[in-house]
């Protein structure tokens, strides 16, 4: 482990409490079923990345909106990942997943509550959050992680990663897995942004293209993902689901396809990918190590039930090839 900070701050302003219920066949809609298993987990997108880092024995603090007694602030304490909550006087929402044995998955997420006027308080939560204190240091990422609440601006996503580049500076790495209004207004903002992980779809949205073709030709995929660092991104990892995934930076541009495993649930896969890239980096592995890492974390997230996720003891990088992908030298495509 080199020197430098390991802190990983993740940011998730709508988490939710996530209800997973497993089926034993298919669903069917407006049919009578009944469940094989049932869990409840805290779950958001950041929230997800610091359940791996803390799983795999990483150092993390999840920032969120949430009352003390709040059950996925509770469940959050009593599986012992150190939070810093901005309280709202208001539960936060419930989604429910219902996955069937195929791996095939269905969501129901509600809106959440509003956070209509706190903005500038949850910015300086972050910043303060990302800050050397008595008890520990700085971070070395801050992620911001899954859809807005109610009540934020468009422009949410911008105004917070500015917050942090105001306090910080360029020695907090700043992490974005979003997608939507709120991704597209930050790559707009011109706020630099040192890594983003959209996968298929939400990369079609920003830059256009077909998400099937992107997972069926790595090649395409890489040359969509390198338009974002058109956009003040300096890192693009894009994940691909069962095709694997592509990682884009500055030196050029790499795939690593996903192993073959049997899906029980696709809940947090993403995230799982997510939290594997960023334990390598802080770890100091190179970029193709990253990726290996990322690819084969999801791969072991989707293999687990529910919304489990998984720790990096139990996953198998060493098992995953990476390849360079050529850099074409035809001209790059105007942002979209």
């Amino acid at each position: 482990m080199s020197e430098h900070s390991t802190r990983i701050v993740t940011v998730t302003p709508n988490p939710s409490l996530d209800r997973t219920i497993e089926l034993a066949g298919e669903l069917q809609r407006g049919a009578v079923q009944r469940a094989t298993r049932s869990t409840a987990e805290p779950g958001g997108k950041g929230v997800n990345v610091s359940r791996v880092v803390v799983a795999s024995g990483g150092d993390t603090i999840a920032v969120l909106p949430g009352d003390d007694l709040d059950p996925v602030l509770l469940g959050l304490a009593t599986r012992g990942i150190p939070t810093a909550a901005l309280p709202i006087g208001a539960p936060l929402r419930s989604n429910v997943t219902v996955t069937e044995p195929t791996g095939t998955t269905t969501k129901l997420n509600e809106p959440g509550p509003s956070l209509a006027g706190r903005l500038e308080d949850l910015a300086t939560l972050v910043a303060d959050t990302a800050a050397a204190t008595a008890t520990g240091p700085a971070a070395r990422w801050v992620v911001f992680a899954g859809s807005l609440p109610p009540g934020l601006p468009d422009d949410a996503l911008a105004v917070l990663v500015r917050a942090v580049r105001q306090r910080h500076g360029d020695a907090v790495r700043i992490a974005v897995d979003s997608s939507g209004v709120p991704f597209t207004a930050l790559l707009q903002s011109g706020e630099r942004v040192d890594l983003v992980k959209p996968n298929a779809e939400e990369l079609a949205e920003v830059v256009g293209g077909d998400p099937e073709e992107f997972e069926r030709d790595v090649e395409v995929a890489a040359r969509a993902a390198e338009r974002l660092r058109e956009r003040h991104v300096g890192t693009v990892l894009l994940t691909l689901g069962s095709a694997g995934a592509v990682l884009v930076t500055a030196d050029g541009s790499h795939a690593a396809a996903a192993p073959r495993i049997t899906a029980r649930s696709t809940v947090g896969a993403g995230d799982s990918a997510l939290a594997g890239y960023l334990l390598a980096e802080v770890a100091g592995q190179p970029p193709e190590q990253r990726l290996a890492q990322a690819v084969a974390t999801g791969a072991a997230a989707a293999a687990l039930p529910g919304s489990d996720v998984p720790a990096l003891d139990h996953t198998d990088p060493d098992a995953i090839t990476v390849r360079r992908i050529q850099r074409t030298s035809e001209p790059a495509q105007a942002p979209a």
